[in-house]
């Protein structure tokens, strides 16, 4: 198989991201996905007041970790079929130190690809570059295309 029917080009990939961007899910969570390379998918967020509250201090929440954590490993199924729908099914997080700061960042590529169940890792990063958590997940993607033909992001 060659490289084109295996991997979708960066014009895919950022038409993708464009998409995904307008989603009402990241705009909630003030986040932006980007694929800097077709080998890593990364999720940039604004930290929000109402972000804030793990351990009852000013550090990033648990819960909205967790949420930006499933957002980047399940969109890395998009890595080699942008247009496959897919979903995450585990998540496994290890929250190193609290994440603090105004913004974070999370990076996300392939493990293991198998022909329809992708094991991805990732990392969350806080303004500073400092590793605050990691991430290992499965996600599982479908032979059915998304509704839009390009990406998840349907308004």
């Amino acid at each position: 198989m060659s490289d084109a029917e295996t991997y979708p080009s960066q014009e895919q990939l950022d038409r993708y991201a464009e998409q995904f961007n307008q989603s009402l899910t990241l705009k909630h969570h003030g986040a932006r996905m980007s694929f800097p390379s077709r080998e890593k998918v990364v999720v940039t967020a604004e930290v929000r007041p109402e972000h804030r509250g793990g351990l009852g201090s000013d550090a990033v929440n648990g819960g909205v970790i967790s949420a930006l954590f499933d957002l980047v490993i399940g969109s890395t199924p998009a890595l080699r079929d942008p247009t496959r729908r897919s979903a995450t099914v585990q998540l496994s997080i290890s929250f190193e130190r609290p994440l603090r700061g105004n913004l974070l960042r999370a990076e996300a590529t392939i493990d293991t690809l198998g022909a329809s169940t992708v094991f991805a890792s990732a990392r969350m990063y806080d303004a500073q570059g400092v590793v605050c958590a990691r991430c290992q997940g499965v996600v599982q993607m479908s032979r059915m295309k998304w509704a839009s033909g390009e990406s998840p992001a349907v308004n």
